[in-house]
């Protein structure tokens, strides 16, 4: 068992509970600071050969990386990374950085980040949103909602390309929604399913096998699968033998010569977390909260369990 990773995406933890975020502490920068503190002290970091990456919100990535300094931890093991980066960013003798309200992959890579988050459930609806907005037909023609869906994938293949070309390594996220997996018999369901991630990864990764080869220190890429109808308050998640048929058509599906890893990123939690490890094409897990009832957290204590039932599914 080797080369596992997992990710953790703490979203809107800059926000204090008072202010109607969930973060529990009023400073969320020393909120930060502890549960990094935390994870490394209860000896998270390179446990069986296991890696983790903190992706924070904007707002926390200095002291989050200042603390991992501080703690002098092998960024091999325990790494930060941001939750998305600019389709466009500064470069020598071009644009200097006229990029206001934009967060380009360099200026992440120049704070110290390793790692950039693309193409999760939230940035993928977020970009469609946008479209359906200037052109309602998408909710009705085929032919819009695929142009609509090919111009999200073309724009996160950009961000992925500023990534890597920055000295960021990507996990780059794809999944479908209920509507994409729509009904009827399961065999059904998949065929269409594996039709919607041979487009996101073939356009979403167009020219990326290039792109790391021009960047062999730093360039790395890991795909999260995120079934989008399983994830919020009250959804069931899907079973081994779904998790392990999509990650292997991902796998498939990558125009890459050398297949990337696989992690599933639809709620790892301690529910799932023994069966997904005991998947051996996935190569991972995404984790958001450790507690998703009142009150809502994300703690160390509750990550260590998490990978406590992982593992156990790795033996």
């Amino acid at each position: 068992m080797t080369g596992k990773t997992i990710f953790i995406n703490l979203k809107r933890f800059d926000i204090p509970i008072t202010k109607g975020g969930i973060c529990p502490k009023e400073d969320a920068s020393e909120w930060a600071v502890e549960i990094l503190r935390k994870t490394v002290e209860l000896g998270l970091p390179n446990r069986q050969n296991l890696r983790f990456v903190f992706f924070f919100p904007q707002s926390l990535l200095v002291p989050a990386i200042r603390t991992l300094q501080e703690l002098a931890v092998d960024p091999s093991v325990l790494a930060i990374g941001c939750q998305g980066v600019y389709r466009e960013d500064v470069r020598p003798g071009g644009n200097f950085g006229a990029f206001t309200t934009h967060f380009p992959a360099r200026a992440a890579a120049s704070l110290g980040c390793k790692w950039a988050l693309i193409g999760h459930s939230e940035e993928r609806k977020d970009k469609f949103d946008l479209i359906a907005g200037y052109d309602p037909a998408v909710h009705t023609s085929a032919e819009a909602l695929e142009r609509a869906n090919e111009t999200v994938d073309r724009v996160l293949n950009q961000e992925v390309h500023r990534a890597i070309e920055a000295g960021l390594k990507v996990l780059f996220c794809v999944g479908e929604t209920a509507e994409e997996r729509g009904g009827g018999p399961e065999e059904v369901q998949r065929s269409r399913v594996k039709e919607i991630l041979q487009r996101q990864c073939e356009v979403g990764l167009a020219g990326v096998e290039d792109a790391l080869a021009k960047n062999p220190n730093t360039g790395e890429l890991v795909i999260g699968y995120e079934p989008r109808w399983a994830i919020g308050p009250g959804k069931v998640p899907p079973g081994p033998s779904y998790i392990e048929f999509v990650s292997l058509e991902i796998k498939k599906s990558t125009p890459l010569s050398r297949k990337p890893p696989v992690v599933y990123g639809g709620g790892l939690k301690v529910e799932n977390a023994k069966a997904i490890g005991g998947i051996r094409s996935i190569d991972g897990g995404l984790v958001a909260l450790t507690r998703f009832t009142p009150p809502i957290e994300f703690s160390p204590e509750g990550l260590k369990e998490i990978v406590d039932r992982y593992t156990e599914g790795l033996l």
